[in-house]
């Protein structure tokens, strides 16, 4: 089930138009190590840096991050 979370927000991304920047990006991992590895592989593919904006801890971790050229 992660894994299929991962591919379509992966598939999302790589769909849409990074012309018009200032995105947020998200990922859910079961460590915060996990959840940073995802947000930096997103933003290295978007060819961006990112800037962690919020990260929750329950019985997973959700990162969401903004990307920045």
């Amino acid at each position: 089930m992660k894994s299929i979370k991962t591919f379509v927000a992966i598939a999302a991304l790589s769909v849409m138009s990074f012309g018009a920047f200032a995105q947020t990006i998200s990922a859910t991992a079961s460590t915060l190590d996990g959840a940073e590895a995802q947000i930096a592989a997103q933003a290295k593919q978007a060819g961006a840096a990112y800037n962690i904006t919020e990260a929750y801890v329950g019985n997973q971790v959700h990162m969401t991050a903004n990307l920045s050229k």
